[in-house]
């Protein structure tokens, strides 16, 4: 029956553009009121930028398996009538799009959550309740009647969310799916739901009609599936009816990074690649693919038929189009930091991207041509300096662009040192290249003054000037065993092998990170084998979930202590999807967490501390301090002084818990209306 069913060559996947899935991210937008136009604006930039074929944010087949409470679901005729918005806009810029059906099972965070069994996830706050038998059928019925409406609102087809330890992730392993009827014991049995519902939409939508199943195939959680049934669930999806098959990694409660930043870009096609063979319908590898070069790499070791970029289209619609134009270097590159999509995302809040405010906010936030042109002065060439700069040359403003120092990037120079944060380079690049496009006038080792901006005529003046490290108070604070974070993550000064910091925030843990690797510039980078292994990975998936016995990280060059004030758990600021790596990384090094820290003074001996009022000395050869940050404006009094018409971004507005997020976005409205 299914003989006749879309091939890649029929779908178009014979190119780079047409093998490139834009994959599905929830953005929040079809939860707010006008939700769905704004939806329609942001999909349709993605399919005029040239993607081959974009899935959309999970929604719904019914109210249990919503998100949380008032999360979109698409259950009936009225609904579907919000979806046709999207669909036309996308075929409109002659793309195709499929809906993703997200039954979210035990990871729902409201009341109403059901699952195979009672068993709470350590994640959400809710203990969700053991559907009945006959209400896995039902549940089977809302799955194609949501696949109906969804055809019916004129999607290309949908994809069935069957990974991330979700509803019918649920399902298939021992874990979570304590079940004694027909749906539970036997992997025959566990398997039978996603079957069930492959079958189920494929009769009821046709033949023509794009069914993508996600599939975990790497669970990382303890009894998670085995390889022989991912593989056999893999064949039975193909046999039920379903187009393509989409990798998934990583239930959301494994421990093990899957999407951040600190992954080896293409860190997990090798799974695919594993499943590669197997089955005869294309196969989809995901995860940290995000850039073109990546993708092509991927699929010409023959990693999968496909890739799928998600928060790359966030970072850049035309990420395509800019790659078959032979514009890779205009690309503005993700950097998999998660600040603005999911750490939003999971806090529910409309989805962004730090690199690119506009995301999702298409209808808001634009960036015309300007109708009368101004001369524009914009003080530091940090990331909310180059973000002013540019996007105001680009509307068509004449802008001059002061940086102080030898090279643009600000504090992002320091960040792409961290291991780990090597992308932060990317956002760098990707500004170069735009001062060069829109022919900023760029003035590098340049310390501007009041004179000189109030004799350049300028009828704007932005002052990116950003932050300086914040000293201390403490008895010894001038001692040259005491350096700052700055001259650390510069290479100012040479480190010894025992070390405390100052302060556990972002740039605490940051300083820690880079503090406890070797940093030989000649060494490649962390490959995907023995990232694997540091992080407990097990490559020959010997057993369910793919766990290995234990992790094996590399041994740190240094003793680290991270110190801070307060009591209660470390890096209570860092990013609800990103601080468990952070905190998981130092563990496994060995970093000493103290807290509830009273900081004495410092001198030959050491660092005198008192920790829960205990007085003691730590033997540091050195003390970083990553105590925050203070606004540097030495310039802004004189030139309002002076009638100047003067606006501060970025950390010289606003130094506290240094933001590049808020700066970009500040800098890019700003010069929005400019």
């Amino acid at each position: 029956m299914y003989d006749k069913m879309l091939s890649p060559l029929d779908l178009g996947f014979t190119t780079l553009k047409n093998r490139v899935l834009m994959g599905s991210m929830h953005t929040n937008l079809e939860e707010i009121p006008g939700g769905f136009d704004r939806a329609a604006v942001y999909y349709a930039e993605r399919a005029k930028g040239q993607v081959g074929l974009i899935v959309t944010g999970g929604i719904s087949p019914n109210i249990e398996g919503s998100v949380g409470m008032g999360a979109a679901k698409l259950t009936n005729k009225e609904e579907a009538e919000h979806h046709k918005l999207i669909t036309k806009a996308v075929h409109a810029e002659g793309g195709k799009i499929c809906m993703q059906i997200l039954h979210s099972g035990r990871y729902a965070y409201h009341p109403q959550g059901v699952a195979p069994s009672a068993i709470q996830s350590p994640i959400t706050p809710f203990k969700p309740r053991a559907l009945e038998t006959e209400e896995v059928w039902r549940t089977i019925e809302d799955y194609k009647n949501c696949a109906e409406l969804a055809q019916s609102a004129g999607y290309d087809g949908v994809e069935v969310m069957g990974s991330e330890g979700y509803f019918i992730n649920e399902f298939l392993v021992k874990k979570t799916n304590h079940r004694e009827d027909e749906w539970g014991g036997s992997y025959e049995n566990r398997m039978k739901l996603p079957i069930e519902i492959v079958k189920s939409i494929r009769a009821a939508v046709g033949e023509n009609f794009i069914i993508i199943y996600r599939l975990s195939m790497l669970d990382l959680v303890e009894d998670g599936s085995t390889w022989e049934e991912v593989v056999q669930l893999a064949k039975e999806v193909e046999k039920a009816g379903a187009t393509i098959i989409n990798t998934g990694i990583g239930w959301h409660e494994a421990r093990i990074p899957t999407i951040g930043t600190v992954v080896p870009k293409g860190g997990f096609a090798w799974v695919t690649k594993k499943l590669m063979g197997e089955v005869n319908i294309p196969l989809i590898a995901t995860n940290r693919i995000n850039m073109p070069e990546i993708a092509e790499q991927v699929l010409a070791d023959g990693c999968a038929d496909m890739v799928s970029m998600a928060r790359p289209f966030l970072a850049d619609p035309e990420l395509v189009l800019k790659a078959m134009e032979n514009r890779s270097n205009e690309i503005n590159t993700c950097i998999a930091c998660n600040q603005a999509c999911l750490d939003h995302t999971f806090n529910m809040k409309l989805s962004s991207c730090i690199v690119n405010p506009r995301a999702c906010h298409e209808t808001l936030l634009n960036y015309p041509p300007v109708q009368t042109k101004k001369k524009i002065a914009v003080v530091g060439a940090g990331p909310a300096g180059l973000a002013a700069a540019t996007i105001a040359a680009e509307r068509g403003h004449e802008v001059t662009l002061y940086e102080g120092s030898d090279k643009i990037g600000g504090q992002f120079n320091l960040a792409k040192v961290v291991p780990g944060k090597e992308e932060y380079g990317h956002t760098i690049r990707y500004y170069d290249t735009m001062i060069k496009k829109h022919k900023v006038d760029l003035k590098l080792n340049h310390r501007v003054n009041i004179e000189d901006l109030k004799n350049g005529n300028f009828d704007e003046i932005i002052l990116a000037t950003g932050v300086s490290p914040r000293k201390v108070d403490f008895e010894g604070a001038n001692h040259p065993k005491v350096v700052s974070y700055a001259d650390v993550l510069s290479n100012k000064v040479e480190i010894g092998k025992r070390v405390a910091i100052v302060g556990a925030g972002g740039i605490g843990y940051d300083t820690a990170e880079y503090l406890t690797h070797n940093h030989d510039l000649t060494a490649p980078s962390l490959d995907i084998e023995s990232y694997m292994k540091e992080w407990g990975v097990d490559m020959t998936y010997s057993k369910g979930g793919s766990l290995a016995q234990s992790p094996q990280p590399s041994p740190s060059p240094r003793e680290v202590y991270l110190l801070k004030r307060s009591g209660g758990k470390h890096g209570k600021g860092l990013g609800r999807t990103t601080g468990w790596i952070h905190r998981a990384s130092l563990i496994m090094k060995g970093v000493k967490h103290l807290g509830n820290v009273t900081y004495l003074k410092v001198d030959d001996e050491g660092f005198h501390i008192s920790h829960n009022d205990e007085v003691q000395i730590l033997p540091v050869d050195h003390v970083v301090i990553c105590a925050g940050q203070e606004p540097l404006r030495d310039l802004h009094q004189g030139l309002l002084d002076a009638g100047q018409s003067v606006h501060l971004i970025g950390g010289a507005d606003i130094a506290a818990q240094l933001d590049a997020k808020r700066a970009i976005k500040q800098a890019s409205e700003l010069v929005s209306t400019m």
